[in-house]
């Protein structure tokens, strides 16, 4: 250290006092640790070892006349690069992990340490009787030396456990020889950790894939054989006793090609989690789960604009109708990934709530919640919500949506589906919300059932308080009534200017495993031996996974401005016969032998193809390349309302024909089935 401060270095030698004295717990605990001074000791003696080294390389071994000046540089060595080292963080590391990083380092603390070494000499008697030589020499050993002792550590804690080599052979765990498919980032991660954790039951002996490019490469090791059109052969040739598949950017085409694959070799296989989850940092080989519908689906990753999300999720209240349900949870766990202020969970089912609450708080620690058991027809339960917690965004994802059940209930589908979002609509421009997300379906456009019909009411519902009017109609329709509902001293005055609440709604098709998903149905169907029950051969619904469908609900909701429509893209439409048949294969059945598929017919209000757009809606592109606008055509409010007034009435008497009768007036393209027979107060229309 005297030779530092005599050289002048003051920058280095004032860094080097902030080491010490702007960490020292850290400092004292490291002290107080055994393997501290273990390695300090190794270090120390690598140092010396690396000097001595360089002397007898640059003297060819005689270095008698030179014992003199070892001993002298020995301890100037050791003072001068051990306090370095730590500087530099080379004692705070785990090297059981060591990394390119811990390599960058300890280049840096050797590159220093020599360097200092260095100059001192020179500046002190410019090398007289010195080897100029052995001192950079000194500096190449000393960082072999050095690398050699970490990736040593490394090497024997991580990659072998020194337990198992002594073992018993009867005590030694077998693994089961495991092939993956695809060697590309996520089979590197893969192997690598199958590598580093001994307790994992896996031993990986070849990698498969169709790029001839890799033919013959390897990775960690692994050789790379072959591509999947001879994955048979690759099977008998390592004796391969599982499969898994590791092509995390693989499509739906891929995915299926692969699995057919793996089928006809009737090896087991299993596929690693999808590419968000890998991209999230959660790709573990803990986490090889059974192939899903969703991996055929091959739907890409969404790209989110997490800056213009976080800016009004970020630090607010956030309420989430329906947070019990598929979407609706979907959702709350998306929103965690902004730190919101607070989430309201708004449910009127039990269960589903009790679930969602729980998760968020076991699995997520997320504890800043406020479950609320109820129905958003409870105008004055939304009130209290509002008045207590003044929610800045509301996603409202609650809605009735089997078709079939719709449709022998259709009075349920106008409370819960036109008239409590009304109410929810109402309360959010009262209480200044500044955001309201409404999720809508492809069965709104042009729909055949009521359920597609009350949707598309909701949308032209959300359009009619986006309008200019909406001052003159809360004066002559609503003010009163709704005025009497709020407890805020504000609220008069913020009822006569111009709400600030901006309305878009988000449209997409069928989500995997939501409620009203067939999923569910054929797996329970395949698993108690058949049929599948199919209703047409051409049906075709379009589908997407729920937690793309929650990520772009969240984009839509920072990209509108007011009145849009944002409309998912959904890719190609999907054959539901061809959904059973994969789902029947992947469960490993033979279709048709072993599992039948049934068609069962159309069922009410059902169409055979869904569509997205309704005729004279303009689409117009965003700047995600997942999402489109529309911009419709839509109705003022004072044109609905007394329509509405009369299908209230419809409602509350339970008239089903009614109630399909004011829909088909509000909704020209709606093209009811009156064939169709509700639960109570029926009457069959013949129209003949």
């Amino acid at each position: 250290m005297l030779l530092m401060i005599s050289a002048g270095n003051e920058f280095m030698r004032t860094k080097l006092i902030n080491a010490f004295n702007e960490q020292p717990g850290i400092l004292w605990a490291l002290a107080r640790r055994i393997n501290f001074w273990i390695v300090i000791l190794i270090d120390s003696a690598l140092i010396l070892i690396a000097h001595l080294l360089a002397y007898m390389v640059r003297f060819e071994g005689v270095i008698v006349d030179q014992i003199s000046q070892i001993l002298f540089f020995f301890p100037v060595l050791i003072v001068t690069k051990i306090p370095v080292f730590y500087m530099f963080g080379l004692y705070r590391g785990m090297w059981r992990y060591t990394s390119i990083a811990d390599l960058l380092n300890i280049t840096k603390a050797v590159a220093v340490s020599s360097g200092l070494i260095i100059m001192s000499v020179l500046y002190l008697n410019r090398f007289t009787g010195l080897s100029r030589s052995v001192f950079f020499m000194d500096g190449v050993f000393t960082f072999l030396l050095i690398c050699c002792h970490r990736g040593t550590i490394r090497y024997l804690l991580q990659n072998k456990d020194l337990t198992i080599w002594f073992a018993p052979n009867n005590e030694k765990k077998r693994k089961k020889r495991l092939l993956l498919i695809g060697a590309g980032a996520a089979a590197e991660k893969v192997i690598r950790e199958i590598g580093d954790n001994v307790s994992v039951p896996y031993q990986v002996v070849g990698l498969v894939d169709d790029d001839p490019k890799k033919r013959g490469l390897k990775i960690h090791d692994i050789p790379v054989l072959c591509g999947v059109d001879k994955l048979n052969e690759c099977i008998a040739r390592t004796r391969a006793e599982e499969v898994l598949i590791a092509v995390a950017s693989a499509t739906g085409e891929q995915m299926k090609r692969i699995v057919d694959a793996c089928q006809q070799s009737n090896t087991k296989f299993k596929v690693l989690p999808s590419i968000g989850e890998i991209i999230k940092g959660r790709l573990s080989v803990t986490s090889i789960r059974e192939i899903s519908y969703s991996d055929l689906l091959g739907r890409p990753i969404v790209h989110l604009d997490q800056k213009e999300i976080g800016k009004y999720l970020t630090g607010k209240t956030i309420l989430v109708t329906g947070a019990g349900g598929s979407i609706g949870s979907e959702l709350c766990r998306q929103i965690l990934n902004f730190e919101p202020q607070k989430i309201i969970l708004f449910d009127a089912g039990e269960e589903n709530l009790y679930k969602i609450q729980m998760e968020l708080q076991y699995e997520h620690h997320f504890h800043c919640y406020i479950p609320v058991l109820g129905k958003i027809q409870n105008r004055d339960l939304l009130n209290a919500i509002f008045c207590e917690y003044a929610p800045s965004v509301v996603f409202h994802a609650a809605a009735y949506k089997h078709v079939p059940l719709v449709e022998a209930n259709p009075w349920e589908a106008i409370f819960n589906n036109v008239f409590a979002v009304r109410n929810l609509i109402e309360t959010a421009i009262y209480y200044k919300t500044k955001r309201f997300v409404l999720v809508s379906t492809d069965k709104a456009v042009r729909p055949t059932n009521v359920m597609g019909a009350t949707k598309r009411l909701t949308e032209l519902l959300m359009f009619a308080y986006c309008q200019e009017q909406w001052v003159e109609l809360l004066g002559t329709n609503g003010k009163k009534k709704m005025l009497e509902n709020c407890k805020d001293s504000d609220t008069e005055s913020s009822a006569t200017a111009s709400h600030q609440t901006t309305f878009m709604a988000v449209r997409f098709g069928n989500v995997l495993g939501s409620s009203g998903s067939v999923i569910p149905l054929f797996k329970n169907q395949i698993e108690n031996g058949g049929p599948v029950t199919v209703t047409d051969p051409e049906i075709t619904r379009y589908f997407m996974c729920v937690e793309e469908a929650a990520q772009l609900i969240l984009q839509a909701g920072a990209m509108g401005s007011g009145g849009e429509i944002f409309l998912l893209k959904m890719g190609n439409p999907i054959k539901i016969n061809e959904l059973a048949l994969d789902l029947i294969k992947l469960m490993g059945y033979e279709p048709e032998t072993e599992i039948k598929i049934v068609y069962t017919g159309l069922r009410p209000g059902e169409k055979l193809r869904e569509e997205l757009i309704t005729e004279g809606e303009g689409i117009v592109p965003t700047t995600h390349e997942k999402i489109m606008v529309l911009r419709g055509v839509c109705k003022p409010y004072h044109e609905i309302e007394k329509l509405l007034s009369e299908l209230a009435r419809k409602a509350k008497s339970h008239d089903a024909r009614g109630i399909k009768e004011v829909l088909m007036k509000i909704i020209p393209e709606y093209q009811p089935d009156f064939n169709v027979k509700s639960i109570i107060g029926s009457r069959h229309i013949d129209t003949k």
